[in-house]
C-alpha cells in the first residue's frame, strides 16, 4: 500500500477518536449553557466561570480546527497519538469541571469554581505541557515552524495557570480569563485563520 495513503488512514483514525472525545466535551459545555436558559433561577451564574466556559469552548474549537494540519504528519508513532489523545482528554476534563453533574453542595458557580480552581487550572496548565511535548515529538523542524510565539504562549499560560490555581483574588481570576479570551482570538486569526 502507498505510504501516503497509509498515513492518511492513520490520520483519519486518530481524528475520529479525538473527534469523539471532543464531541463529548462540546456537548458538556452546550448542555451546561442550556441549563442556564432552562432553569435561570436554579443556580447563580458567576461571570468568571461563564467567561471560562466561552474560553474553553474557543480553545476546543481552535484545536478541532487546527487538527486538519495533522494530515501533514509523515510518521505516526504511538507517542504522538498518545499526546493527542491526552490533550483531547484534558479538554474534556476541563469541560466536566466547568459543569459538574450536581451543584447541591454549592451556593452557585462562584463558590463551585473557586473551590475547584486548583483542579481546573492544574489541568488547563497541563494541557499546555502536553501540547509542548506533542510538538517536540514531531521534531525540531515542526516545533520551529510554529514560530517564536508558540513556546512563549504556552509557557505564559502555564505560569498564569499556576498563579490562578493558588490565588483566590477574583480580580486576578477575571483579568486572566479576559486576557486569555482576547489573546486566543488574536492568536487564531493571526496565525491559524487559514489551514494549509
Amino acid at each position: 500500500m502507498d505510504q501516503h495513503l497509509e498515513t492518511v488512514k492513520i490520520f483519519e483514525h486518530c481524528r475520529l477518536i479525538m473527534g469523539m472525545v471532543l464531541s463529548l466535551a462540546v456537548a458538556r459545555l452546550l448542555n451546561g449553557l442550556a441549563r442556564f436558559v432552562q432553569h435561570p433561577k436554579k443556580v447563580r451564574i458567576y461571570p468568571v466561570h461563564l467567561c471560562w466556559v466561552f474560553a474553553i469552548l474557543l480553545h476546543l474549537i481552535h484545536f478541532w480546527w487546527w487538527e486538519f494540519k495533522l494530515i501533514h504528519v509523515e510518521q505516526w508513532t504511538f507517542e504522538v497519538y498518545l499526546m493527542l489523545i491526552l490533550y483531547a482528554i484534558s479538554i474534556f476534563l476541563l469541560c466536566s469541571l466547568l459543569f459538574p453533574d450536581e451543584m447541591q453542595e454549592y451556593s452557585g458557580f462562584e463558590e463551585y469554581f473557586m473551590s475547584r480552581r486548583k483542579w481546573f487550572f492544574g489541568i488547563f496548565g497541563l494541557s499546555f505541557v502536553i501540547d509542548l511535548a506533542d510538538t517536540a515529538l514531531k521534531g525540531a523542524e515542526h516545533f520551529q515552524s510554529l514560530g517564536w510565539e508558540y513556546p512563549i504562549r504556552n509557557f505564559s499560560y502555564i505560569v498564569m495557570c499556576l498563579v490562578a490555581a493558588f490565588s483566590p483574588n477574583k480580580k486576578l481570576q477575571l483579568a486572566f480569563v479576559v486576557i486569555a479570551l482576547v489573546y486566543e482570538l488574536s492568536y487564531i486569526f493571526r496565525l491559524f485563520h487559514t489551514i494549509q
